[in-house]
């Protein structure tokens, strides 16, 4: 006996060409050209993937001193100073490109450092004051618009 009941085996396609089911939003805007924090948080987000970040203090030094370092990310509203001195020393001194965001949190969330509920929205971020970008990953338009930002320096 056939489960099937006589029912046709094809596969129905009726329906399926409507749009798929929506990915997360990508963050970029497709208008016009990114502004530095979407790249560099699309950058953030290519590394985490593949594994490329160090995130807080003791991970950013590690990364600074080996000369494992794309790019270092501080906080501006890191409220320890000899934090702040320490990584822009490093970077300095390894000639490695620092930017700053203004809010720890919003690091915080773009390196992963929060749970998302099931609306997709990020819950118990983690402050974090300092990442460093170890591998970029995947090369990607936000990579791009980082490269050039640092050498109009």
């Amino acid at each position: 006996g056939s489960k099937h009941q006589g029912r046709p085996l094809t596969m129905s396609t009726e329906g399926d060409e409507a749009a798929p089911a929506p990915a997360p939003a990508p963050v970029v805007a497709a208008e016009g050209p990114m502004d530095l924090m979407t790249a560099l948080q699309e950058v953030l987000k290519n590394a985490l993937s593949c594994d490329g970040l160090a995130r807080g203090i003791h991970e950013c030094c590690k990364a600074l001193d080996k000369r494992k370092a794309h790019l270092c990310v501080l906080a501006s509203n890191c409220d320890e100073q000899q934090y702040v001195k320490l990584i822009g020393a490093l970077c300095a001194e390894h000639k490695i490109e620092l930017i700053r965001v203004d809010d720890n949190k919003k690091l915080g969330e773009w390196v992963g450092l929060c749970k998302i509920d099931k609306e997709g929205n990020p819950r118990k971020v983690v402050g974090c004051s300092c990442v460093v970008v170890k591998d970029y990953g995947k090369d990607s338009p936000g990579k791009e618009i980082l490269l050039s930002h640092f050498k109009s320096g």
